[in-house]
């Protein structure tokens, strides 16, 4: 049965910065919850969960190897942490704000 759950239920994530561009990396607790990741946490749906933030495009990179996923989100850091006024100029957050988004996965009894 498909369950909404977020990002954080079944995944893990990291963030920091370069210049003015947030860097988030998205990794999967179980390898089986990867391709659920792949289907739904789409550049298009990043750009959206952090419209507010993110003025420059979003570019997504997998990594199978790894059961993650990588996120570049352009123009998000209001310039970068040397000229940025923002609370979180290094984009330190934006991990945490994206395991917050909600997907559509079949989790198994034991994780739900």
């Amino acid at each position: 049965m498909m369950t909404r759950v977020p990002l954080r239920r079944i995944a893990h994530a990291r963030s920091g910065d370069k210049g003015d561009c947030s860097n988030i990396g998205l990794i999967a607790l179980k390898p089986e919850f990867y391709p659920a990741l792949v289907a739904q946490v789409t550049a298009e749906r990043v750009k959206e969960h952090f419209r507010e933030l993110c003025k420059g495009e979003v570019e997504r990179f997998e990594l199978p190897n790894l059961h993650a996923l990588n996120f570049l989100l352009h123009e998000a850091l209001d310039g970068g942490g040397t000229v940025s006024l923002r609370t979180d100029a290094q984009g330190k957050t934006f991990s945490a704000a994206l395991l917050r988004m909600e997907i559509e996965i079949d989790l198994p009894a034991e994780s739900s």
